[in-house]
């Protein structure tokens, strides 16, 4: 019989969650740039400022099997945004689905985990995602198949802010509401970075929380590399989807290249590319910080 992963904590023991999940996030980081020095560049700072979010997810909220990707009652966890994969990896590797030594491979030829991510390829990837702003429609059709089903599997899609600029983001979330689909839960990384430039001066975007709330989902807005923030999030949406029906949406500030100060500078920071010599000093960067949380 399957193991099947899923929260087994006292829901109200807050502190040994966060730990948890800080922990994996740590390791998740050290995955993201071991890959990342595979091919010498890559989505490493998007990686390693979505690491908490997945974190959070994978660690304390969704329920899988890890040795069986296809298990019918699984939570569903979409990556739209299919440049994340990287972080996506690492997040599959911390859960047991795909193996740690497996991540040599990530962009290599013949590998299951190409730098973009796709179904096809990888236990545990749901959707091939891009073009962007598909993943919350896909999310949608996903969440009303369950329900019609009977199945109880939650639904969690991953977009980024850049996705806000898409009209069928806003035709999904209308259709969420509209639907009633309170299993259904967005979860925007606002990193503020797109390819062509800073979010707001490609298209502005703001006021988030009140175009989805007007859409209406349960909003809110965390920090997005705050681990107790996000769980706290978390937690309230799991509060009020049973009674409300309302979809949720955690919007997440998060900055590129967190825990890697080298990273965090980096003008050129949607797609990095990273000097030999720099990965180790980048390793000694997230260590060094870690430690430092850790002791206080």
């Amino acid at each position: 019989m399957s193991t099947i992963a899923e929260p087994q904590l006292d829901r109200s023991d807050l502190p040994t969650r966060v730990e948890r999940v800080r922990a994996a996030a740590y390791r998740m980081r050290h995955h993201i740039l071991d890959m990342g020095e595979v091919q010498g560049q890559g989505y490493v700072g998007q990686g390693l400022g979505a690491a908490d979010m997945l974190a959070a997810a994978y660690v304390d909220q969704l329920r899988y099997r890890a040795d069986d990707p296809h298990w019918a009652e699984r939570d569903r966890f979409l990556l739209s945004t299919g440049h994340y994969a990287i972080a996506l990896y690492a997040a599959l590797a911390e859960a047991g689905v795909v193996p740690v030594e497996e991540l040599e491979t990530y962009g290599s030829d013949e590998s299951r985990l190409p730098m973009s991510g796709m179904a096809s390829y990888t236990p545990g990837m749901e959707i091939s995602g891009g073009s962007l702003g598909h993943g919350l429609t896909v999310a949608v059709g996903m969440a009303l198949g369950l329900r019609h089903q009977g199945n109880p599997a939650r639904v969690i899609n991953f977009l980024s802010d850049g996705e806000l600029d898409e009209g069928s983001t806003w035709e999904a979330a209308m259709g969420a509401a509209h639907h009633k689909l309170g299993r259904l839960t967005a979860l925007v990384d606002m990193n503020a970075l797109q390819a062509d430039g800073r979010t707001e001066t490609v298209l502005h975007i703001e006021p988030a929380e009140e175009k989805w709330a007007a859409s209406g989902w349960f909003t809110q807005r965390v920090d997005g590399n705050d681990v107790e923030a996000l769980l706290a999030a978390f937690d309230a949406v799991a509060a009020q989807s049973e009674l409300t029906g309302r979809p949720s949406v955690i919007l997440c500030d998060t900055r590129i290249g967190r825990g890697v100060p080298l990273l965090e500078t980096r003008e050129k920071a949607h797609f990095m590319r990273i000097d030999p010599d720099e990965w180790e000093v980048c390793r000694q960067q997230l260590t060094d910080g870690y430690q430092k949380v850790e002791a206080r």
